[in-house]
This record gives C-alpha cells, sequence and structure tokens, in this order.
C-alpha cells in the first residue's frame, strides 16, 4: 500500500509497521528526511498526532505522514 510521507509517495508493507520503520521506508525510496525527524501523522480533522519510533500504526490507504527536524535548543 501507499503512503505519504511529506507530499511524497511511499510504499509500503503489512498491516503495521512503527514509526522508525516507515521512516527508514521513505528515506529508501528517497524523501529527504532523516532517521532522527519527528514523524506525524496527519489526521481527517486537520491535526496530527506524533508518531514515535516505537509506536505501532496501523497501515491503511492514504495515510499522511510529515516529518520534521528535531527542535534542538538545548
Amino acid at each position: 500500500m501507499t503512503v505519504s510521507v511529506n507530499e511524497q509517495p511511499v510504499k509500503l508493507h503489512g498491516r503495521t509497521a512503527t514509526g522508525a520503520e516507515i521512516k527508514a521506508e521513505a528515506i529508501r525510496q528517497g524523501v529527504h528526511i532523516q532517521q532522527n525527524f519527528i514523524l506525524q501523522e496527519e489526521l481527517p480533522n486537520g491535526t496530527s498526532r506524533i508518531v514515535g519510533d516505537g509506536d505501532e500504526v496501523r497501515l491503511r490507504e492514504h495515510l499522511r505522514f510529515t516529518a520534521i527536524m528535531p527542535d534542538d535548543n538545548s
């Protein structure tokens, strides 16, 4: 199935994937993000939720994710 990461299509296999797996597959398929980026699932109601590296997502067509650089102000 195909999901969207930063507006780019990413093909995923299986029923679930962790945040880390989604990012790794997006990187492998040419999306310009890094593994330490913060992954957010864009929800239909216009909000989003953070998907941690170990969080499992039930995959379905048309899921939309945004990966953003972590805010490193420390």
